[in-house]
């Protein structure tokens, strides 16, 4: 076997003169796709063609041992024995039922209308609260963020001076960053901060300080973005996929609630 996945490897070398989403090898005339070595990567979003070359042969290798090995067990009778005949029935009716949920599925239709009704409806579902973004100073005590405070008044530029404080004083990994926090929803933090912050405009600093279960914190907002509902163009494509299911899991409930009134069941 070993000969054989060698000289298959080999032959790899003529892939320039074939179509790549073709076929990769042959194995006594059968070809090994990208289906085979998708199989035996175990993850159909790796693209095989820009893996580096190692790691190719060896997929191509256990796509080949793979192929060799199904096809001396089909050669061997397994498909007599008992267990394999089980499993699949097993498989098949598995296999009719997940290829007749898929055909109820494409069945089904949603229409603008359908879409524009559920936005109208539902807007208070698309609503995003404001967006801030702060820095903040963390102390320990009041008596501290007081004194920064009143170094920040004294600055003739007070974002600089922030950021400054930031990193000499302040406690928590965000004084690096010259307290940094990002851009956060306003429902993110803690409320006492959140407030805090939200009483600010764009470019200001607190004026006393904000207690939390963390401390004391000076915030300083560097902007601040209203709370606004989003657009239905927006949101169209993510509307119509959750009435595509919402659809769908009725009519299957439906559907086995009618089975199970004309069935009769026994429960032991």
């Amino acid at each position: 076997m070993k000969k054989i996945v060698s000289s298959v490897i080999a032959t790899l070398a003529l892939a320039a003169s074939l179509n790549a989403a073709d076929y990769y090898a042959t194995v006594n005339g059968e070809k090994i796709t990208k289906e085979d070595l998708e199989i035996v990567l175990r993850n159909p979003n790796i693209d095989f063609d820009i893996l580096p070359k190692e790691r190719k042969d060896k997929a191509i290798e256990q796509a080949i041992e793979k192929k060799l090995l199904t096809n001396a067990a089909l050669k061997s009778g397994v498909e007599k024995d008992k267990s394999y005949k089980e499993a699949l029935e097993k498989i098949k009716k598995d296999l009719a039922l997940e290829i007749w949920m898929q055909n109820q599925f494409k069945a089904i239709k949603v229409t603008d209308k359908e879409q524009k009704d559920y936005y109208n409806n539902n807007k208070e579902r698309f609503k995003q609260p404001a967006t801030l973004e702060a820095r903040h100073i963390l102390l320990e005590n009041e008596a501290d963020a007081k004194d920064v405070i009143k170094l920040l008044d004294k600055a003739s530029n007070k974002k600089d001076e922030f950021i400054k404080l930031a990193a000499e004083k302040s406690k928590g990994p965000t004084a690096s960053k010259g307290g940094y926090l990002g851009k956060f929803s306003e429902d993110r933090m803690v409320p006492e901060f959140s407030a805090g912050a939200k009483a600010l405009n764009a470019g200001e600093y607190s004026k006393a300080p904000v207690k939390t279960q963390f401390g004391y914190h000076v915030i300083y907002l560097e902007s601040k973005e209203p709370a606004k509902t989003l657009e239905f163009d927006v949101i169209k494509n993510k509307i119509k996929e959750f009435l595509l299911q919402d659809k769908f899991r009725k009519i299957i409930s439906d559907k086995a609630e009618k089975l199970k009134k004309e069935a009769k069941i026994v429960i032991k």
